[in-house]
């Protein structure tokens, strides 16, 4: 369910730029399934805090960056 359509499209081109700054990942993941990693649950209208993917194996850095848009998208 989409509570917000608009901070999920920008947490979406967020996640597109973190994608972006870390060129490795293009060798590893196609951005779609970057962004796939990262869906967006809700709760009473509420977005949910994210849980780091275990399917895929993220450095600190990228994960505290994607929390940030996180937090700038539905803050």
């Amino acid at each position: 369910m989409s509570a917000d359509p608009f901070a999920e499209k920008l947490f979406e081109m967020k996640l597109a730029d973190i994608y972006e700054k870390y060129s490795w990942l293009k060798y590893e993941l196609s951005v779609k399934e970057f962004v796939a990693l990262f869906p967006v649950n809700y709760r009473n209208n509420k977005p949910q805090e994210l849980i780091r993917p275990k399917d895929f194996d993220l450095d600190r850095q990228i994960f505290l960056d994607v929390l940030v848009a996180f937090k700038q998208s539905f803050g």
